[in-house]
């Protein structure tokens, strides 16, 4: 009995002092990442663009909007992804307002837009706001629509309650690592059928209590924002993210209410607006970062077989919020993108094409 004792002692400290030097290798990776040379450092990602415009959501609610660029120029929306808010597209309003009409909004709950009062923070529900945004930002159009992750499921439900928008007002359409359907399965699918089954309830469990999410969370701000980051880096980022980027994202995402953490995240794992993407009879470009690990290349893949006029890229090096990481190339894909839609070529090419890989 003695011996068993000693042996499950040793075996529990072994446990424990692997746990501490993975938490110590971790934090001294992200110090070491911290202290490199970073060419965003210093980036005002919270620049608020142009000015606000007044946009009341589809139940009342008040949208924080705002718009950037010529007047009379083409109009491009954007529409952000779940905890974030409209700053996540500063480099693409920064790079092309010169010549487009750049519409900005955070999505109900996120950033400076009202909260829902009867928490509705579905993905149907926020189609419905993105179609309130277009009758006050382009009610002729023609728009071209810009969404990364939650915000490409917003553009999806919007098809598949409102398709003769696109067609109509809307002209094109950009999906950026994101899905129309089970979230959940393509996260985590990589790890096998028996652990989709058993890490499904737990994300169940994750989003289904509103005090719950509010514990944890007031856990993690206790710990400081060294988990927060490391936690925003493995799962949105790629190897070689800029830590100014990843920390402004820790920062805006830990700034969500919690009622977001919840009710919006639910929604994702619940949904299935595949039926939407038919709904899509405009060019459609898809974008993905080969390093995605909760949106991956299959997601854009999946997305592209259902696409009347879908078109695919993939932006190596980058994770999840291609468009802040590999900013660059992502802004050059879209302007040629623009360019092509808003020239009125396009419309004539029907037909899927394949993903292929961008530098």
């Amino acid at each position: 009995m003695a011996t068993r004792k000693r042996s499950a002692a040793v075996w529990a400290a072994g446990i424990a002092a692997g746990a501490l030097s993975g938490i110590l290798a971790e934090r001294a990776a992200m110090k070491r990442a911290r202290a490199r040379p970073d060419p965003e450092r210093g980036e005002r990602f919270d620049e608020l663009p142009g000015a606000r415009v007044p946009v009341t959501g589809f139940d009342g609610i008040r949208l924080h909007v705002r718009a950037v660029g010529p007047d009379d120029g083409p109009i491009v929306v954007f529409v952000h992804g779940v905890t974030l808010n409209l700053t996540t597209w500063h480099y693409q309003w920064k790079a092309l307002s010169d010549r487009y009409r750049c519409v900005l909004y955070d999505q109900r709950g996120h950033g400076l837009s009202a909260r829902s009062p009867k928490l509705d923070y579905s993905i149907r529900a926020l189609g419905r706001d993105l179609r309130s945004v277009l009758d006050a930002v382009a009610p002729a159009g023609p728009v071209v629509l810009v969404g990364h992750s939650m915000g490409g499921m917003a553009i999806v439900a919007l098809a598949d309650e409102f398709p003769e928008e696109f067609g109509g007002r809307v002209a094109g359409v950009v999906l950026a690592d994101t899905t129309a359907s089970d979230a959940v399965k393509e996260a985590i699918g990589a790890l096998g059928a028996r652990i989709e089954r058993t890490l499904r309830p737990l994300a169940t469990w994750y989003t289904s209590d509103l005090d719950r999410i509010e514990r944890i969370r007031a856990r993690v701000r206790r710990t400081g924002t060294d988990l927060a980051y490391l936690v925003a880096r493995a799962t949105n980022f790629g190897p070689d993210a800029s830590p100014a980027q990843v920390e402004y994202v820790t920062r805006i995402a830990t700034d969500a209410p919690s009622e977001v953490w919840t009710h919006a995240w639910r929604s994702i794992f619940e949904m299935d607006l595949r039926h939407g993407l038919r709904g899509i009879q405009v060019p459609a470009l898809v974008i993905v970062g080969d390093r995605d690990r909760l949106t991956p290349k299959t997601s854009a893949e999946a997305l592209l077989r259902n696409l009347p006029q879908g078109r695919g890229a993939v932006l190596t090096g980058a994770g999840h919020i291609a468009m802040m990481e590999r900013h660059q190339a992502f802004t050059r894909l879209l302007e040629g993108f623009l360019e092509e839609v808003l020239a009125g070529r396009g419309a004539s090419r029907p037909g899927q094409r394949p993903v292929r890989s961008t530098a």
